[in-house]
């Protein structure tokens, strides 16, 4: 154990809970707890944005991607773009009619009660699914610093994000995210430099070595219709196509995203909020690619043993090789992706809990006072804490953190996506045709992801047009009108 390092990850662990905790005198109703009053200004919602969509998985898993490969996963990322576009022109003026605080509202509104719990509980479940492997991520950094045991890490961090997400709500989410983002931008900036240092001939050498072996490639837009395009999971056409519905979904469709959408003070700031995150997204993950190609070039000219699994290269490199002081700040800026994108989730599971399942059936009830909602909001957030830790203990058989991040939602995302598109651009879909193309939707994809070898960047598309078409054809089968 170093000290400096140790020291300085115990100044940013406690700085951060006490920070996030302070806005607890803020929380005076749901509208606080889950929207944050409606008050954050753009450029912090989509910081925000961006600390949700990186995490530890990106920290980690993406230089592992271009220590194995190349920069090819830039594709999808430009798919990332795409669905801002969408998003903005499809879901947001939906999203701002009236004052939501859920996606699933917009289903109810346009379908029913029975399909809004159905797709807020296909939320539930992809979060705390994908969630679950982020947690595990966490727990690998923790681990290599502290040579503690996984299951301990887990626990440890879930439990300091806990401590501000349950007394700050979602103000404390979004402005814990903006301090997190800079911070773990930094440290990945300057551990870039610093694994530089250790390569003799520096940035050129890298930059030649690097390109002889085709590691600086991004795009490959071959386009021969085969059993093995499918298969292939970093293409051109894979990375716009899939990276566009992948991305629609999961900012679109999904309470972790379309919480902090509907967290802006308008639609016109939240448009901006979204679009603006893209460029610090694609710097982000071009960073992060960079970072692998250079480890890739450091291990195999040292005839140093890179560490196994891949995940562990960035994580282990930083804390064996960084001055001690360095080491431990870029360290905790790992750790500021992960809490940041942990806290999201929690305050995402927690309102979709209350505002879709428990505050429906309790109106039936009778009124209830507002802090009585507001008690139970914090009382989910501790529920699902327990839950990612469980989920979190399990995912540390699953492969590669980042794919098996991406895969799992991918599954999903597209019923949800497809149920979505049927309420905004169709008029003539009941509620029973779109249950039936939904549940169409997760058995083609469970059969998909069981039977074929096709990429997890296409499982999206593929999943949304068998809900969208399943849907639409019962519609018509059944004979309905336009929906009113």
């Amino acid at each position: 154990m170093r000290y400096p390092d140790l020291a300085v990850i115990l100044i940013y662990l406690i700085g951060i809970t006490w920070f996030g905790a302070r806005f607890r005198r803020s929380q005076k109703n749901l509208r606080d707890y889950f929207l944050g009053g409606r008050k954050a200004p753009w450029w912090a919602i989509s910081l925000s944005i961006v600390s949700a969509e990186t995490s530890t998985l990106t920290i980690i898993g993406t230089p592992a991607l271009s220590y194995a490969g190349n920069l090819g996963f830039l594709q999808v990322v430009f798919g990332y773009l795409l669905a801002r576009i969408v998003i903005s022109a499809l879901f947001l003026p939906h999203y701002f009619r009236g004052e939501m605080f859920t996606a699933y509202e917009l289903i109810d509104r346009r379908f029913g009660r029975r399909l809004r719990k159905l797709t807020a509980a296909t939320f539930l479940l992809i979060r705390s699914l994908a969630e679950g492997v982020r947690v595990f991520a966490i727990s690998i950094v923790i681990s290599v610093v502290l040579g503690t045991g996984e299951v301990a890490s887990i626990i440890v961090i879930v439990c300091l994000t806990l401590i501000y997400t349950f007394e700050g709500g979602m103000t404390a989410v979004i402005w814990t995210d903006v301090v997190q983002m800079f911070l773990y931008v930094f440290g990945a900036g300057l551990s870039f430099f610093v694994i530089l240092r250790h390569i003799p001939g520096g940035w050129d050498h890298v930059l030649g070595t690097a390109a002889a072996l085709g590691k600086l490639r991004v795009f490959d837009f071959g386009l021969e219709f085969t059993p093995q395009f499918f298969s292939r999971t970093y293409t051109f056409w894979a990375g716009l196509i899939g990276g566009c519905f992948l991305t629609t979904a999961s900012h679109g469709t999904e309470q972790l995203m379309v919480q902090r959408l509907l967290a802006a003070r308008s639609q016109r700031e939240s448009r901006g909020a979204l679009l603006a995150s893209w460029l610090v997204i694609f710097i982000q993950f071009t960073l992060f690619l960079l970072i692998g190609i250079i480890l890739y070039v450091f291990y195999s000219e040292s005839g140093v043993a890179a560490p196994q699994p891949a995940d562990r290269i960035y994580p282990q490199f930083i804390w064996r090789y960084l001055p001690p002081g360095l080491a431990g700040l870029v360290v905790a800026a790992i750790l500021a992706a992960a809490m940041s994108n942990l806290s999201a989730a929690l305050n995402a599971l927690a309102s979709t809990t209350i505002m879709d399942f428990y505050k429906p059936m309790a109106a039936q009830r009778g009124a209830r006072p507002e802090d009585f909602y507001l008690r139970l909001a914090r009382w989910a957030t501790l529920g699902w804490g327990g839950v990612l830790v469980g989920i979190g203990v399990l995912a540390r058989r699953w492969g590669s953190v980042l794919e098996a991040g991406l895969s799992i939602a991918s599954v999903v995302y597209g019923a949800l996506l497809g149920v979505f598109l049927l309420g905004v651009l169709t008029r003539r879909v009941g509620e029973f045709a779109a249950i039936c193309g939904m549940l169409a939707g997760l058995a083609t994809m469970a059969c998909v992801k069981l039977y074929t070898s096709v990429a997890w960047t296409w499982y999206v598309l593929i999943g949304t047009t068998a809900t969208f078409a399943t849907g639409y054809v019962i519609s018509l089968l059944r004979g309905e009108g336009a929906h009113d």
